[in-house]
Formats: C-alpha cells, structure tokens, sequence
C-alpha cells in the first residue's frame, strides 16, 4: 500500500532528491510514528503525513507529523535543541541529510520564572531580555494558545544611540498590528511561525532574507508548556503572539491576571499582536 507522505521542495533541498525518493517509495519512511507536533499516533498509510526535517548546524533528524497538524518543512533549531529532540522523540526519528542551519540569537537564560524564557534583542547600551510567557487567551469563548512577550528594558534600532524605545514599531515593521480588542484573533503573519516540539517550546521563527526561516528568539532550554496550551495550539495550527514594551505587562501568576493586564494595555494603545502558525513539534 502506498504511503501517503509529503516531502516539501523546501525539504527535498536539503535531504536531496535520491532520499525523497526513497521515502516517498516507502523505503526510509516509518508505518506508524508519534506526530511531532501533537504527539498521538499517526500511520503514514491511513492519514496524509508530513516529513518536517530539523536542521542544526552539525547535524538534521527527520521528524514525521499528520499533515492536518504541520505542513512538511525544514526548521532550524539550534544543536543542543537537536540533540535533546532526539532523545525525547518516541522510537527515536531516523538521521537525515546534515546541513548548516541559520545562526540563532545569543542566549540568555532567566531561571527565576519557570514559565518563560529569553535572549537579548537589538538595544542601546545593555542589552534588554525579552521575557516570553504562555498562556491561554479567550477570544470570545474560544481559548487561544498565546505568547506575550516583554523585554525587560528600551528596544532600539541596529545601530542606535538615542535610548527611545522602539520595540512596538520594529514589530509592527514586521508586519504585526497595534490590538484594539483582545476578543479579536489577530490576522496570521506569513512567514513567522513558532515552534514547538515534544510538548515544549523551542523558539519563535521569522523569514530568512535567503528564503525558509531563522530564529526570532529561541530558549535556551525549551519551555514545558500545558497540555491545554499544546492543545489549543494544535487544534488551531496556531500561536497569538502579543507584544508589550517593558514594564506593561510584568509576571502574572495566573492567566486571569495575565488578560487583565493585557487589556490595560490595549486600553493604553501599547500592544501589537499577529497569530504565528504552528511550525513544529
């Protein structure tokens, strides 16, 4: 029986046309797999499958996923998040091509909130951190995977002096948009996704100025997330991700709380926001 499986162009660049061949024949794909995105069972001749290829700089493992969760892609992560995939991966993914991956931001760990993560943008003098927590946003009865994400000082421009705090317009260049109601589920941003993988989140994903994607911010050790989150955001293929100047918003213990202060700031005019599809595991 024939397998139902999807290599993209994207992924077939990088593990070449031989190894697609082979897998797309049956030769190098599984049966049965665990999604890498949702992690239930999947059956590569029953449901339509994608192959999602992790690339670091050494080394890429090829992961498999239902297709109605992600769609076949190559997504850079860094080699220590490679090699802790491996491990966690049930039945363990079979090697693939190795091939370079886009460099990845510097990493800055904040130990002290176990519910986020950060590394340093672009900022004058020292630079800022950006605090990233995960949460369950209503827009109107439906629950919305979502990231907020505050940096801990002003967010300049590449190469400025002037101490303004830029952050909103940097992302709003990027194609985010200023929220003005938080029911709302903001418009989907092409080219940025998030990734998360065996129930954790990894990174945030933008364009590359070659083509595919690159890392936004990434963890530098991915983030436990709830199985209600990793629900929504499979059920959505989707992440909100909102954004705040430093100091807005702040640590919220509980998701009430985090809205609460979410809409303040919307009320001050100080969010943007954009939903990121779902890139990974």
């Amino acid at each position: 029986m024939p397998r139902m499986l999807d290599v993209s162009d994207e992924v077939r660049s990088e593990i070449g046309d031989d190894e697609a061949d082979r897998l797309l024949a049956g030769d190098r794909a599984p049966d049965s797999y665990e999604c890498t995105s949702c992690r239930t069972p999947g059956d590569t001749h029953a449901e339509p499958t994608s192959t999602v290829l992790f690339v670091a700089d050494e080394t890429a493992v090829l992961a498999f996923a239902h297709s109605r969760c992600i769609p076949s892609q190559v997504v850079p992560v860094s080699e220590e998040q490679l090699a802790g995939a491996v491990r966690s991966i049930s039945g363990g993914p079979q090697a693939a091509h190795a091939a370079p991956a886009a460099p990845a931001h510097p990493i800055v760990p904040n130990p002290a909130v176990p519910t986020s993560a950060s590394t340093p943008p672009t900022a004058p003098g020292q630079a800022a951190i950006l605090g990233i927590t995960c949460g369950l946003i209503l827009h109107g009865k439906v629950g919305h995977a979502s990231l907020v994400v505050e940096p801990t000082g002003p967010v300049g421009r590449p190469g400025s002096t002037s101490g303004e705090d830029e952050f909103l317009d940097l992302l709003q260049d990027a194609g985010f948009q200023p929220v003005t109601d938080l029911d709302v589920t903001p418009d989907q941003l092409a080219g940025w996704s998030v990734l998360v993988a065996m129930g954790q989140l990894h990174a945030i994903l933008q364009p590359a100025a070659a083509g595919g994607s690159t890392g936004w911010w990434q963890a530098h050790q991915p983030l436990q997330v709830t199985d209600a989150w990793r629900s929504a955001a499979s059920q959505l293929s989707e992440v909100t991700m909102y954004a705040v100047p430093a100091g807005m918003v702040g640590r919220q213990p509980r998701e009430d709380l985090l809205r609460q202060a979410l809409e303040r700031a919307v009320a001050l005019g100080q969010v943007v926001a954009a939903s990121l599809p779902l890139a990974g595991t």
